[in-house]
């Protein structure tokens, strides 16, 4: 049975970034779907106990640096720790996900293109002309796709994956459910491969 995996993200996140091209590795080795469930990540941060990163304390952020390093060279990424255009309003991107999923098309193609544009590229995702180009860059028809981003259905499926998101008690992004068990973090990408390959034997 091809097991499915919710994949609580944002196009914004760098530890998604860092993680997203791990999980594809994973889904197709497993032959498991992924569900991609951009959310609205304040919101999660303000039910779940975390702070936003500028109100955390410095020893936290400066961490948080060390950590993207690290994951970084471990996952062999380009990265930059303070790309140009960061923060910025990730939703234009978000729902570009989730247009491309309702429509059938590589959502997973496009999330991993706008992560590197904000994180190893500098580009302002935020900028509808950026993502015009990085679905040009995909072959993706970018015209209808900007406008079924801009559609009542999808704002309402993001602000869904959110509520979905709180009420699964995610803390964060990345987060991956995979049967209704939570792995938090791409540093928990090798025990959701363990858990996966569990599965996959049991069910030999």
């Amino acid at each position: 049975m091809n097991r499915q995996i919710d994949y609580y993200c944002t196009s914004l996140s760098p530890f998604t970034y860092l993680g997203h091209t791990r999980l594809l590795e994973l889904a197709g080795s497993f032959h498991a779907r992924i569900l991609y469930k951009p959310v609205i990540v304040p919101q999660i941060f303000a039910e779940s106990g975390a702070l936003p990163l500028k109100e955390r304390p410095k020893a936290r952020q400066n961490y948080r640096l060390l950590e993207i390093g690290r994951w970084a060279r471990k996952r062999g990424l380009p990265v930059h720790l303070h790309p140009a255009y960061f923060p910025v309003d990730p939703s234009l991107a978000d729902k570009c996900v989730i247009a491309l999923q309702l429509a059938g098309e590589d959502a997973g193609a496009f999330l991993g293109r706008a992560l590197a544009a904000c994180w190893a590229e500098q580009k302002n995702i935020a900028d509808p002309e950026v993502i015009r180009a990085l679905l040009d860059a995909l072959n993706m028809e970018s015209e209808e796709i900007l406008l079924q981003a801009d559609s009542s259905e999808v704002d309402a499926v993001y602000r869904e994956n959110t509520q979905d998101a709180i009420a699964k008690e995610v803390l964060g992004v990345p987060a991956y459910v995979l049967d209704g068990e939570q792995f938090w973090g791409q540093d928990r990408l090798e025990l959701l491969a363990d858990t996966l390959q569990s599965l996959h034997t049991q069910a030999d």
